[in-house]
């Protein structure tokens, strides 16, 4: 019996050590391309600061995002659902769709189109870890396996936060259902491209705010307030980003148009008016308003201009729009409820990510990575409520909430 138990576990170390061997070198390849893409951004965000009328050609670059795609003959709404179905039904990543979404992203951001950045990651590292795994003749869950480990280690290199992407991976395409037997190989993929970003230079996503290091149970009233009232504001995003698409494919439903008009009105909009700050991620925005400063409209225009351009068709991500919304809403809101801003803005950030995408675990280490605070009790407060209060709505059309968020009953 106890030779069993041995032959067992020499199997289990085997299998694990391999895993880990694979993950390692996955990660290695996806911090490369990840800390690039994330150079390659900053640097096409630089021009387009230094250059404004650049914007004037986003409808030329929406076209041409799309007659690549159609070219390569990978369908244009392939994008972070289709990465989601495939990790959790299984299903087919095109080889293309990575260095499309590279070209379309950077594209995107060298030109203004209000979008993120993680998006990319999760398609670019998605797509290598699931054509490699084929290459080398993996099938089933190891294919799927891989895929997780590529799309946790680009998101880690890009972000510079790989617990949160870790346990974002695992935690999005089937809320309620974490496959740990990935974990580890996960983890040692996130861990070993933040490492490789690092070491290329690529700075990790930080906002240096001062926190206190404990509330009272009125602090902690006024957060949980707060996240109910960015509850409400995922919501509303969620709403616009999947009901925007929906208008546009309806009354514009030739393609070409579609994306061309998003970008016209886009450029129209941040040009006329001087909304050069919405442009893009708009991370210095968000650096501001943990600082403590934003403007009491800054919410909604960038909710709308977001919902524009996804609607339209420009690629990138929602994830980093999402944390400006929560950013500035939580900067504004919280005086309102005797909060400092600062702490509005970071509680805001993390309670509208998480309404959002659902994954309350990814949310509270997000907190921690970004944040780096003395306590995560206020964070924690604020995951729970705006995970409850949010309902089932997602930015991820593909995602599956597999329990009640009130109660441990199946969802039918």
């Amino acid at each position: 019996m106890w030779r069993d138990k041995l032959s067992a576990i020499g199997r289990y170390l085997r299998e694990a050590g391999r895993w880990l061997v694979v993950a390692c070198l996955l990660g290695c390849l996806c911090g490369l391309l990840g800390a690039g893409f994330h150079k390659l951004i900053e640097l096409v965000t630089e021009l387009r600061l230094a250059h404004p009328w650049l914007l004037l050609l986003l409808p030329l670059g929406g076209l041409l995002i799309l007659g690549l795609y159609q070219l390569c003959k990978v369908s244009f709404d392939a994008g972070t659902n289709l990465i989601i179905t495939s990790v959790s039904a299984g299903g087919d990543i095109p080889a293309a769709l990575a260095p499309l979404i590279v070209v379309g992203t950077t594209l995107s951001h060298l030109l203004g189109a209000s979008v993120g950045r993680e998006g990319a990651a999760l398609q670019l590292g998605g797509s290598v870890g699931h054509n490699l795994a084929l290459a080398v003749g993996m099938r089933g869950e190891s294919v799927r396996t891989c895929a997780l480990c590529g799309m946790a280690a680009c998101f880690s290199a890009m972000f510079g936060t790989p617990l949160a992407a870790t346990v974002f991976v695992l935690e999005v395409a089937r809320v309620g259902v974490i496959r740990y037997g990935a974990l580890l190989p996960c983890l040692a993929a996130s861990c070993c491209a933040h490492l490789v970003a690092l070491g290329l230079g690529a700075e990790p996503m930080r906002f240096p705010v001062t926190l206190p290091s404990h509330l009272e149970v009125l602090g902690l009233g006024r957060v949980a307030a707060l996240a109910a009232l960015c509850a409400g504001v995922g919501i509303l995003l969620c709403l616009a980003l999947e009901e925007g698409g929906h208008f546009a494919r309806k009354y514009l439903p030739n393609p070409y148009l579609r994306v061309a008009l998003g970008g016209a009105v886009m450029a129209a909009l941040v040009l006329g008016l001087g909304l050069y700050d919405y442009a893009g991620a708009g991370a210095q925005v968000i650096q501001r308003a943990v600082e403590g400063q934003a403007p009491p409209w800054a919410f909604a225009v960038k909710l709308a201009l977001t919902a524009l351009c996804v609607a339209a068709g420009f690629r990138g991500g929602e994830i980093v729009p999402t944390l400006f919304v929560g950013a500035t809403f939580g900067c504004v809101a919280a005086p309102l409820l005797g909060m400092e801003p600062s702490l509005g803005a970071a509680v805001g950030m993390v309670a509208l990510f998480c309404a959002a995408v659902n994954c309350p675990l990814a949310s509270l280490l997000l907190a921690a990575e970004l944040f780096t605070p003395a306590d995560l009790t206020p964070f924690a407060v604020a995951v729970a409520v705006a995970y409850v209060l949010s309902g089932y709505f997602s930015l991820y059309s593909s995602q599956t909430i597999q329990f009640s968020k009130v109660g441990d009953h199946p969802l039918k």
